[in-house]
């Protein structure tokens, strides 16, 4: 096969995705017949599932395939945890974290920010938010140190509904005490 025609398709799948669709599947699929285990394509494919056809079983088996043929392909590991976590598969998102801290040049804020994420939809807030603090250590542009900020601020309004939901119950068991007393 030859490789400048692999990956000239593989080139206008990427510039036709998100805003070409049509385009995109094409190219995949003309990509993907010449080269069936072509890392890029693979992602790109999972990514097509997952975020624009809400399939996220195939997009987890086109990342797999990706990291398949190409365990070092960094830019897999953050879609392919995210789509682990919108498909509640938890276990396998956490293994795949734990994982993807190996691989050199993944970057570390990304993966704490997954892994904040997942202990928020684990409701485990207060892990992720000292997980979102950690992050902040590993991030290196202003941009991202909001994103992270506002996640912080979001998984804390998820702590304060609980926090005035127990003082609410305490309030009410002193009216009973008082009402109990008299």
């Amino acid at each position: 096969m030859d490789t400048n025609l692999l990956n000239n398709y593989v080139l206008k799948a990427i510039d036709a995705y998100p805003y070409e669709l049509e385009e995109t599947v094409e190219n995949l699929n003309y990509a993907l017949s010449y080269e069936s285990n072509n890392a890029y394509a693979l992602y790109l494919m999972g990514r097509l599932q997952a975020e624009q056809f809400g399939d996220y079983e195939k997009a987890k088996y086109y990342f797999a395939e990706a990291l398949a043929n190409k365990i070092d392909f960094i830019k897999v590991y953050p879609k392919y945890i995210l789509v682990l976590i919108w498909n509640h598969d938890f276990n396998e998102a956490q293994k795949l974290i734990d994982f993807a801290h190996t691989v050199k040049a993944v970057g570390k804020g990304e993966l704490l920010v997954l892994q904040a994420q997942l202990f928020e939809c684990q409701k485990a807030y207060k892990k992720a938010l000292k997980t979102f603090k950690k992050a902040k250590l590993f991030v290196y542009n202003n941009g991202f140190t909001s994103f992270i900020d506002s996640e912080m601020n979001r998984v804390k309004n998820k702590l304060k509904p609980n926090k005035k939901k127990s003082s609410k119950s305490k309030k009410k068991k002193k009216r009973k005490q008082k009402k109990n007393k008299k």
